[in-house]
């Protein structure tokens, strides 16, 4: 028996490898597994589907597969853009920055609320002997709450309500600023090791301006198709689909930042003009396929050597990131209008670690490798427990806020 489960897992995990004669069978597997499981802890259990995802990921990873050695084949890589590249793209288009003018202490509690997760897990992993290079890395991993896993979870069940337009707004927030944190990290680094100080300053400078571009082009491009077609409408979300995989290569292809792109789109779409935008379930049943891939990727970001290595670090880690969000939610919240019930369900909605934080740790692992190789077993363990577990956060915030339907509660 046991035996017969160790061959079903290798046979899963070959799907990591995206390569040989069983990266084929390997890929239906996953998707087999991450669908059927997906779907029996969101009938059964009433979890989010994502769960069921990290599962699938989390036991091939325990086979030896997975991207635990932080290193993500390209085709991986390709999957783990274009999925996040989709949620980022329809987050962006969710949130509308005026309310950030009305309400502007909701900017400051979002400012604060990243400003002290850096500095207090910095301080941790000091305290813990890290060198300050390898601190403010793990820092600024820690700054960004997943998007997509608030996205997904939101998403799915129904959820409407403060605590759900907070979070996405600050969940987008978050996202800026860890792209902008990630970029002057890499400058700092880029300067340690004896490299020329104006390029140092420039390349990051040359990121968000490509990024806007790009961002910008893409979102006027999806205004004119909207203009004269239902986005609603299969052939027009192919359409969309297809911009928005250009625009991905097109990022990729002057190297910017793959995370910034599709978020600014989003926002520029949503904040040029006051109609409304409805966008298809998961774009589509492509859109699906990869939002499963996504999380299942993500879900095998870890290995037990890493875990065993920098798992206790990791989770010192989380615990002071987790700390300074609530304390910095739970302060501020009041001026912006939150109640104390209110303030409590972003600060738990704001605990997952997901895609995003895995896309930077590549980001540092293909320009600093021997760096970023030291890091992992912090870095990948944190974001893979939590994935699971910051899924798990983000329905209990949202179910104690009553912003869940009685139907799906």
């Amino acid at each position: 028996m046991v035996d017969a489960l160790t061959q079903a897992l290798s046979f899963l995990g070959a799907a990591f490898a995206w390569e040989g004669p069983n990266a084929l069978l390997g890929s239906s597997l996953v998707m087999i597994a991450g669908a059927l499981i997906g779907e029996a802890v969101f009938r059964r259990l009433g979890l989010p589907r994502i769960v069921g995802y990290s599962l699938v990921g989390m036991a091939a990873a325990a086979t030896g597969y997975g991207v635990g050695n932080g290193t993500m084949p390209t085709a991986v890589r390709l999957v783990v853009d274009l999925a996040l590249a989709l949620l980022l793209f329809e987050l962006g288009a969710r949130v509308h920055l005026r309310w950030l003018r009305t309400n502007p202490f909701l900017l400051v509690t979002s400012l604060a609320e990243a400003v002290l997760t850096f500095g207090v897990v910095y301080l941790a992993m000091r305290w813990l002997g890290l060198d300050a290079s390898s601190s403010a890395a793990v820092a600024v991993l820690a700054v960004p709450a997943s998007p997509a896993v608030i996205a997904r979870v939101a998403s799915e069940f129904g959820a409407e309500g403060q605590v759900t337009e907070r979070v996405t707004m600050m969940s987008a927030l978050n996202t800026l600023y860890g792209v902008f944190a990630s970029k002057l990290l890499l400058a700092w680094l880029d300067l340690d090791t004896g490299q020329n100080p104006v390029q140092a300053v420039v390349h990051p400078l040359y990121v968000f301006a490509g990024s806007f571009l790009i961002a910008g082009l893409l979102g006027f491009a999806v205004a004119k198709v909207a203009r004269g077609l239902d986005l609603r409408n299969e052939n027009s979300t192919l359409l969309l689909l297809g911009l928005i995989t250009l625009a991905l290569a097109l990022t990729k292809m002057f190297g910017l930042s793959t995370l910034l792109m599709p978020l600014m789109a989003g926002l520029w779409l949503r904040n040029s003009t006051e109609r409304p935008w409805v966008w298809p379930r998961h774009f589509g049943t492509a859109g699906g396929v990869l939002v499963l891939m996504l999380f299942v990727i993500v879900g095998s970001s870890w290995s037990v050597e890493g875990l065993a290595t920098g798992g206790m670090i990791a989770l010192v880690a989380m615990a002071a990131r987790a700390a300074a969000k609530g304390t910095a939610v739970l302060t501020l919240g009041w001026f912006s209008g939150q109640s104390l019930r209110q303030s409590i369900g972003v600060s738990l909605a704001l605990t997952p670690l997901s895609a995003t934080a895995l896309v930077m740790y590549s980001d540092l692992q293909a320009s600093h490798g021997n760096f970023a190789g030291q890091l992992a077993p912090i870095a990948l363990s944190s974001i893979a427990i939590m994935e699971l577990l910051g899924a798990l956060a983000v329905l209990a915030a949202l179910r104690s806020a009553h912003e869940i339907a009685a139907r799906r509660a």
